[in-house]
């Protein structure tokens, strides 16, 4: 089965077609690195995969289900532009509030070992206002892998983060495809998730210009796919 299959999406802001006619697989157990300029549509399809925004026409299954379906919902994991955590709560009371949401049968224990796993255990019972943006990034890093999700969504993930943050994310990344888990991500920074990636995916005005399998020679020169697909 694959794991998220999309085809030919279009979305419109009024008469503007932000999204025009995409379609593409993305297998279990791989990495897609969604890239592109700003502007060029990868936040809205990342929307629309997460559930939170619709198609004007096309269809997106994910793991065989519809995006927008509740169970489906459940089993992804979304790591956007907005932090997703809640300013006037600690880091542990964030994270027990969301284990508990997901139904997880000890969200105690589980928020406990995600602030260790991000290393904010020891500002556990800080407000999240006081954070720092790179406090806060990784307070939602662990919101995002808390409930074991089996398709992760990630638009700008290493955004604000420390080396040390980035080092943990790329970590977590790792271990999350040797679990056979699918991640989907947006990012500027090309070298990063060119080192996860397994496959490559180039949208330009909207349109997929390309999409394949992450090569030698994209690692060796991240800027090879913009020179040869992207706008002129």
């Amino acid at each position: 089965m694959t794991a998220v299959a999309i085809q030919g999406v279009w979305k419109f802001y009024g008469d503007y077609p932000a999204l025009k006619d995409i379609s593409l697989s993305v297998n279990p157990g791989s990495c897609l690195a969604l890239i592109g300029r700003n502007g060029a549509g990868k936040t809205t399809l990342l929307r629309i995969l997460a559930g939170l925004s619709k198609t004007a026409k096309g269809s997106i299954t994910i793991l065989g289900q519809d995006a927008r379906d509740e169970n489906t919902r459940r089993r992804i994991g979304v790591l956007g532009h907005g932090i997703g955590v809640y300013e006037e709560l600690s880091a542990f009371e964030n994270l027990r509030l969301f284990a508990k949401l997901y139904g997880i049968a000890d969200p105690q224990k589980i928020a406990s070992e995600w602030l260790e796993r991000t290393g904010l255990e020891r500002v556990r019972d800080g407000l999240v206002r006081e954070f720092s943006r790179g406090m806060r990034q990784r307070l939602a890093v662990a919101r995002t892998f808390l409930h074991n999700p089996s398709v992760l969504l990630l638009d700008e993930p290493f955004t604000a983060l420390d080396d040390r943050a980035i080092a943990v994310l790329q970590d977590l990344l790792k271990t999350a495809l040797a679990e056979g888990r699918t991640i989907i991500m947006s990012t500027h920074q090309l070298r990063e998730a060119l080192e996860l990636a397994t496959g490559v995916a180039l949208i330009n005005r909207g349109k997929l210009a390309f999409t394949g399998p992450r090569t030698r020679e994209m690692l060796e020169d991240p800027a090879w796919l913009y020179r040869n697909y992207g706008e002129a």
